[in-house]
């Protein structure tokens, strides 16, 4: 009997980490995620019956084999950072859990539910918004990240809106499922039971069916015009252009890629935008960035294109002749003086006009050391292995210049890699007045797996919040350009060099999402605090 059990419970848990997994591993599987852990709560309902000991160890599996089918590639990038960051989460959402089970023995009814819906998107948002251990890849509103026509409301709740809809559709159908196996259903009268249909039915679907009508009736809007974009995907490896592939060769390359592309376009007076990816040079001191040879080529290439202005990243030091350091994340040269480290995006005219910010959002360990007064000496003691990237502390759109006849200014946002998967922080762009979103990244570190896949998609999700067109400049594939919708307009394929161009729409409205911002994270962390609260009285006055 007992045999027989685990055996049930193993398999209600592998068919959880499946419907949970595909969403984000295969195309137009999101709906999945609305049943997905229907199997979980059936598992923990049975362990709770019969007394299941131990059973922490089981979920606990579950969401840690679901971290490592979704996430394993960035293992390629970096072993360690890629099993910490699955284990961390795992360990995160097994809190939340066991929290949960420590609820229903508190609570009677939906309550408990409800306390582990909305602490798991108090945590997404957390996680989104304040931690610097963050890796918020997988927050359950990114599983329609290929999947838009279903979730085209995010213009109004944002990603966790998404993450809402999955735990309330997953609850319903569990509850569905809970009344029926108990018996109460047969005592529920015709009204009640109609009732209790309609409204799970309601909850699955009402959502799909205003997302396909939004679809298929939303007009792109170009109130603010139209831009011309061009973007070269300059397909380095990412680990050999580091030591053997010289900047000046690297630069070459990508001029070529842009000479070869406009060289028809001499007559033309409209304003172009060129994007190169991030990081894509490593030879710019801040001090006097014109003296930089990437910086010199790149003015003689913007400058050559009529009426153009280029946005590209770089890996970039400002250098501190100092006896102390400017900071705790400086690092000292050999002749005793300090540099510090930026991940940098550029803004030049080729002329006069430059400008420039530093990457907001660093990822944990390649770029950047969290609670440096802690993780610093430790970093020091083992070597100096982790990232000391500065951050900047806002996110700043970037203002496109016209010269002559089409002498406009137009705004646009460039989220830096990472920073694309921040759904507010993108939302701090539009506030800033941008009419579009670029995104340049360098997805190469990861090989041909689903890492570079997940990460596009994801800016098909921040096209629909905000509703500006993207223009994704990545190193190598997936670079393109996404409408309004978040449908893919053109993209590259993987490993080429290609250069893609197309006239993209500005506009200057805002969405709900992007006037109010989460709503539904901040509400659903009012609501865990009360139940948290509300627990720890109870555990109390009950001893």
């Amino acid at each position: 009997m007992k045999m027989k059990q685990n055996r049930l419970l193993a398999l209600l848990l592998v068919l959880f980490v499946a419907l949970l997994s595909l969403p984000y591993l295969v195309p137009h599987l999101g709906a999945l995620a609305l049943i997905a852990f229907v199997p979980l709560l059936c598992a923990e309902r049975l362990a709770s019956i019969s007394g299941k000991k131990r059973f922490f160890w089981w979920y606990f599996a579950a969401f840690l084999a679901f971290h490592l089918l979704t996430t394993w590639w960035v293992c390629k990038a970096t072993v360690g950072g890629g099993l910490f960051a699955a284990v961390f989460n795992t360990l995160i959402a097994s809190a939340i859990f066991a929290l949960f089970r420590a609820g229903r023995k508190r609570f009677n009814g939906i309550v408990p539910y409800i306390l582990l819906a909305a602490s798991w998107i108090a945590w997404e948002r957390f996680n989104l918004v304040h931690a610097q251990l963050s890796w918020p890849w997988l927050i359950l509103g990114n599983a329609f990240g290929r999947s838009v026509t279903l979730v085209q409301w995010y213009e109004i709740t944002g990603a966790l809106g998404g993450s809402l809809w999955v735990w309330l559709s997953n609850i319903a159908l569990f509850s569905l499922m809970v009344s029926l196996s108990d018996g109460r259903w047969w005592r529920w009268n015709l009204k009640a039971r109609g009732a209790a249909i309609a409204a799970t039915v309601l909850v699955i679907l009402g959502p799909i069916a205003f997302s396909e009508i939004r679809y298929a009736t939303y007009e792109e809007r170009s109130d603010a015009g139209t831009l011309d974009v061009v973007l070269a995907q300059s397909n380095f490896d990412p680990w050999h252009k580091l030591h053997y592939t010289p900047q000046s060769e690297q630069n070459a390359q990508v001029i070529g890629l842009f000479e070869k592309h406009l060289s028809a376009r001499v007559e033309s007076d409209s304003l172009l935008l060129m994007l190169i990816p991030e990081s894509f040079s490593s030879d710019i001191w801040m001090n006097d960035p014109s003296t930089s040879p990437t910086w010199k080529s790149f003015s003689s290439l913007v400058a050559s294109q009529p009426n153009a202005n280029l946005i590209f990243g770089a890996s970039t030091h400002e250098a501190f002749y100092t006896a102390a350091p400017p900071s705790r994340l400086a690092r000292q040269m050999r002749d005793g003086s300090w540099y510090l480290s930026y991940n940098t995006a550029f803004i030049t005219d080729g002329e006069q006009y430059t400008d420039h910010r530093n990457k907001c959002k660093l990822v944990v360990g390649a770029e950047s050391t969290p609670y440096p007064s802690i993780f610093v000496p430790i970093d020091d003691w083992i070597g100096g292995v982790m990232g000391r990237c500065v951050p900047d502390r806002y996110a700043r759109s970037f203002e496109l210049r016209g010269k002559g006849e089409d002498d406009r200014r137009v705004r646009t946002g460039v989220a830096i890699c990472y920073e694309s998967i921040y759904p507010e922080l993108c939302k701090e762009y539009v506030d800033d007045g941008a009419q579009l979103l670029t995104v340049i990244t360098n997805d190469g570190w990861w090989g041909d797996t689903p890492g570079y896949r997940q990460h596009f998609s994801y800016s098909r999700l921040r096209a629909i919040e905000l509703r500006r067109d993207v223009a994704r400049c990545a190193n190598t594939g997936i670079s393109g350009f996404i409408n309004q919708r978040g449908d893919v307009v053109s993209q590259s394929g993987w490993w080429v060099p290609d250069v893609l161009e197309s006239k993209v729409n500005l506009s200057s409205e805002k969405t709900f999402f992007a006037t109010y911002g989460d709503i539904v994270g901040r509400v659903c962390t009012f609501v865990c605090l009360m139940l948290l609260a509300l627990l720890i009285v109870k555990s109390i006055t009950r001893k």
